[in-house]
């Protein structure tokens, strides 16, 4: 909240040693601000950068929103529809959706999946983005929101089901190793392609000038397209990855990785934030 609208409304700002909180003089409880100093890079963009922004403005920090990576149509198409129209006439058991793109292609391509056919979803971003599309979710892993994670937590009668798994240009080496393994009579057919899209120039200087604290990358294309555009980045800008996957990727990108989200989820993202800010 701004400081003029806070006066306005009888409240004022005091200053902790670690954060900005805001007291009213009727609350209880003060709303602690603990990246009140903070400006963050969300170099994504969709419902992830919407999500992520209202998780940051309640803690007090700016988000700053420059995606750097946008998707096209994957170069096989006429494979990709006969896929979707076996989806669509009831031929799959399940779908498993791996990313939150993959639900923006099925619904640009109008697609119904049918009430025979049973969707599984890994990451929590996938699964919000499904939420958000009014699409059912069957199945998430329990613990583990991952594709090793699923595989280790198969849904009964899994193994012996026939099963759809659209993803990006790259294929899901975990989920294809772990199928084979199992017996699983899967198709993989790629539904999209990653292309990367240029920072815009102001943004650049402000994370070069050390005004940028804060990188949140989301996914291996991310922090490549990161690391080609904006090497190298500042000693005080931390790097927060959403997972181990996306930490390695990173690493391998050349990027010095600040802190590891615990699990793929945007909330754990943002304790991974809280957790490095406050070491």
């Amino acid at each position: 909240m701004l400081l003029s609208s806070a006066r306005s409304r009888g409240r004022y700002l005091a200053m902790t040693d670690f954060a900005i909180r805001e007291v009213t003089p009727t609350a209880s409880i003060p709303v602690i601000r603990r990246l009140g100093d903070q400006n963050v890079l969300i170099p994504r963009g969709g419902q992830f950068a919407e999500d992520i922004t209202n998780r940051l403005t309640i803690l007090g920090a700016k988000a700053v929103v420059a995606p750097v990576i946008n998707f096209a149509a994957a170069d096989d198409t006429v494979t990709l529809q006969a896929h979707f129209d076996s989806l669509s006439a009831g031929r799959f058991d399940w779908i498993v959706l791996t990313s939150a793109t993959t639900v923006d292609v099925l619904q640009h391509q109008k697609i119904e999946i049918p009430e025979s056919t049973r969707v599984a979803a890994i990451g929590e971003t996938t699964a919000q983005a499904l939420t958000f599309a009014n699409i059912r979710v069957d199945f998430v892993p329990p613990t583990d929101n991952s594709p090793r994670g699923f595989l280790n937590a198969l849904p009964d009668g899994f193994v012996d089901a026939t099963v759809l798994v659209p993803h990006s240009e790259t294929s899901e080496p975990t989920l294809a190793a772990g199928f084979e393994e199992r017996g699983i009579k899967a198709a993989f057919v790629s539904a999209y392609r990653t292309v990367g899209v240029p920072i815009p120039r102001d943004v650049v200087q402000r994370v070069h000038s050390g005004d940028i604290t804060a990188i949140l990358v989301s996914s291996g294309s991310v922090a490549r397209q990161l690391a080609d555009q904006l090497s190298p980045l500042p000693e005080t800008t931390a790097v927060i990855c959403i997972g181990p996957r996306t930490a390695f990727d990173a690493q391998q990108a050349g990027l010095v990785v600040s802190h590891t989200a615990s699990e793929r989820s945007n909330e754990a993202l943002i304790d991974a934030l809280l957790e490095f800010r406050n070491a």
